[in-house]
């Protein structure tokens, strides 16, 4: 594991149009894999994608923030930030998840959600506030993992898990280094001095308590060897689903709760 890089220079490298996406994902780590569409509510947003598969056999659900490659991709997965109806598809499938008894896995790689007028007016806030407390009750587990960006609300709405693991070069932070720095000393090209000062690492997210693993990538990032790193998600999520399916739900529910409420640092 490579430890030396800066905050930067990771937010650099997950923003390679090299770097794999869900969708190189998906193949390599489960079988039979069914996306479904749809909120029932507005329409489908192709910046979340969802459905149902197989993980060593075993029946799951999968919802996962998209991102593209390149112009044409990215348009119709509008640059991987989800208006409200891809949050309310994403709760769609994890109720039926619940239904089911299936165990959900969220992959998150978002900028944040879409702040558009048209999203604000469909409920953009509500739909992340209805995830957030939804995915704290869901009576199944639930696993997620950051493949490369974790920007704010967007990313929180599918952030309430059992237990969160990081790939080693993702980040995760309340807001992009480029808006704090527009916030905190409005010069937005201080975007570097921000990354590196927020904490939005892995190894720092881990050291504060609010992911649990860091999955290794392959020397050089995930580009380099897309088996390897698809090898080492798949096991990560074996184990943990393995682990979390054999607790009872009360207990887990419980454990969930209290793995938010240690969150942060304060004062009096």
């Amino acid at each position: 594991m490579d430890n030396n890089k800066t905050a930067y220079e990771r937010l650099a490298l997950i923003r390679l149009k090299e770097r794999p996406t869900v969708r190189d994902y998906i193949p390599l780590i489960f079988t039979d894999f069914y996306e479904m569409h749809g909120d029932r509510y507005f329409g489908d947003d192709g910046a979340i994608i969802g459905g149902i598969a197989r993980l060593h056999g075993r029946p799951v659900t999968v919802i996962a923030e998209v991102k593209g490659r390149d112009i044409n991709e990215n348009k119709k997965c509008n640059f991987a930030m989800p208006h409200p109806e891809g949050y309310r598809k994403a709760m769609r499938l994890a109720k039926q998840a619940e239904k089911f008894n299936r165990p959900v896995i969220c992959f998150i790689d978002t900028p944040g959600a879409y702040p558009g007028v048209a999203a604000e007016e469909r409920g953009q806030g509500e739909a992340i506030a209805r995830s957030i407390a939804d995915f704290m009750t869901l009576r199944t587990p639930v696993i997620s993992v950051i493949l490369g960006e974790g920007g704010s609300g967007g990313a929180l709405a599918l952030g309430v898990c059992d237990e969160l693991a990081m790939l080693e070069n993702a980040i995760y932070s309340v807001i992009s280094p480029r808006g704090f720095a527009s916030i905190l000393w409005k010069d937005a090209t201080r975007e570097e001095e921000a990354s590196n000062i927020m904490r939005i690492t892995a190894e720092d997210l881990v050291e504060l308590g609010v992911a649990e693993t860091i999955i290794e990538e392959p020397l050089g990032g995930a580009h380099n060897d897309l088996d390897k790193i698809s090898e080492n998600i798949k096991e990560y999520l074996s184990n943990k689903i393995s682990e979390k399916c054999q607790k009872d739900i009360d207990v887990l529910l419980k454990e969930r709760y209290t793995k938010f409420r240690k969150i942060g640092d304060f004062m009096e």
